[in-house]
């Protein structure tokens, strides 16, 4: 049995932590929030229940996989939904579309928007399903710690037919002239935090997960994903350690010796950082032990930030779906403005969240919980004047589009932003998501899971491998508690 301490207990912590537990471990979790989550952290005021960050829940099976692992079952935690319409997109007043959970109606849609696109949406997400398949066997659980993972003939052959070094832009735009129909597919990669001209064509699998797989939501909001883990862990034997943040890594000849709190230092044999890697190795870790310096952080390519509202109601809305997208001005101009020209938006694209249509149980009868996100680049100014000027763009949009003035009806309110990004998760600029995942930063090119010149200190999350969204992170977890393992039984330390 090794000592070995976790740092951060968001998606990836968790998974890391129940895995090395599991396998006999003495596992402490430190975590610097005084409740687990992360960014998917939730909080309630006024009878209202508000998820924090992700909203959306998409690949089933990897949720199904995680506890079924340790022979237990989503349905021990919490009940899944599944939405229909999977969301909605309005592109402007009185134009609206509905993504319907049925494949049949969805191919009658896409026949609708132009002559013939149902066929190829067929074969689109024929490709998508392969890639899905591909890509979650061989690509995503690869800890990408040495290039010779990848020289095998059967992965480098799939890596062609998988379009890596193609754009999902070229491929999509190849098929389809619909401009809705460009924009749909091409809107499940903002998950991934870059411009779809820049994002490697294999990520048309997150097409297959929308579309063939469904969009989901766990009874209670999506913390009841997190308070499953959380029971799990603490089931298996992970101690939890609250508003304990990580002060210092002690580090004596190459090797992890102790973690600092400011209220305990322990003893490990092993660490795991699941909290911000750039924050672990900049802040934490003494210079001589880090792999990367500051202008290294500084050239990668961020996913964006959000702006985030989260709003109590006192009336319902009428005719509003669960999710919502509003993609009713330029989005190549909006994508500059994160991405090339990082600065506020000229006019903005955005989403609203509305669970409480789906759940009454986040919010009193007869109120709404919504939750507004606008994507943002990361790094920018950020203070509470323009958090107010771009509320009243995104509710006076809300009316406009909608017809819906839920200003007046507003009697809870907070803001969310850049700055509390940095201050509650130490995110590097604010990000929201993590390291796009840019050709140039996926797989080896990500910041390595194991730290070079640390025997014991690997880590988890958003910013190495396998990428940003939340199934990704609990794979990540396990992959790395994964690495530990196969290190003990190889080392015996």
């Amino acid at each position: 049995m090794k000592k070995i301490v976790v740092i951060g207990a968001g998606f990836s912590g968790l998974a890391a932590a129940t895995t090395l537990a599991s396998a006999g471990h003495d596992v402490t979790l430190l975590e610097k929030n005084s409740t687990p989550g992360g960014r998917a952290r939730q909080f309630k005021s006024e009878g209202f229940t508000f998820d924090m960050g992700p909203s959306w829940y998409w690949m089933p099976e990897v949720f199904d996989q995680y506890f079924d692992k340790f022979g237990k079952s989503v349905s021990d935690y919490y009940e899944l939904i599944r939405l229909d319409p999977s969301y909605t997109v309005c592109f402007g007043k009185d134009d609206y579309v509905g993504i319907p959970a049925s494949f049949k109606e969805l191919l009658t849609l896409f026949e609708s928007l132009e002559m013939g696109a149902a066929d190829k949406l067929e074969k689109f997400l024929d490709e998508a399903a392969y890639k899905y398949k591909v890509g979650m066997e061989e690509y995503v659980w690869k800890p990408s710690l040495s290039i010779t993972e990848f020289f095998d003939l059967k992965v480098i052959k799939s890596a062609f037919k998988l379009q890596m070094f193609s754009s999902i832009s070229k491929q999509i735009r190849s098929l389809f002239k619909n401009p809705k129909i460009i924009q749909l597919l091409e809107f499940p990669v903002l998950f991934l935090g870059a411009t779809p001209q820049d994002t490697p064509a294999l990520y048309s699998l997150m097409n297959y997960a929308d579309l063939k797989l469904g969009t989901w939501y766990p009874k209670g909001g999506m913390f009841k994903i997190i308070e499953g883990m959380v029971d799990l862990a603490s089931e298996k034997g992970v101690k939890f350690k609250y508003d304990h943040e990580v002060t210092a890594i002690n580090i004596q000849k190459g090797e992890v010796r102790s973690v600092e709190t400011a209220e305990v230092q322990i003893e490990c044999d092993y660490v795991v950082a699941g909290a911000d890697y750039h924050h672990i190795e900049q802040k934490v870790i003494s210079k001589e032990y880090r792999q990367y310096d500051e202008s290294y952080w500084d050239n990668r390519k961020m996913a964006p930030s959000s702006l985030l509202f989260y709003l109590g109601l006192d009336a319902n809305i009428p005719e509003i779906h669960h999710h919502t997208l509003f993609f009713d001005t330029d989005f190549d101009v909006h994508a500059k403005e994160i991405y090339k020209d990082p600065q506020w938006p000229s006019n903005p694209l955005f989403y609203m969240c509305v669970p409480s249509v789906t759940d009454n149980s986040i919010s009193p009868e007869g109120c709404e919980n919504v939750f507004l996100l606008m994507p943002l680049a990361p790094g920018i100014q950020d203070t509470p004047e323009l958090r107010e000027k771009y509320f009243d763009i995104l509710l006076n949009r809300i009316k406009q589009q909608c017809d819906i003035d839920i200003r007046k009806n507003i009697v809870y309110k907070r803001s969310y932003c850049i700055d509390d990004f940095k201050n509650d998760y130490n995110a590097y600029k604010g990000n929201a998501y993590g390291l796009a995942n840019t050709l140039d930063q996926t797989a080896i090119l990500k910041p390595r899971m194991k730290n070079k010149k640390i025997s014991n200190l690997y880590f988890a999350g958003q910013l190495t491998v396998p990428g940003p969204g939340v199934p990704p992170s609990i794979i990540s977890g396990q992959m790395v508690a994964n690495e530990v393992i196969k290190s003990i039984m190889k080392h015996g330390k």
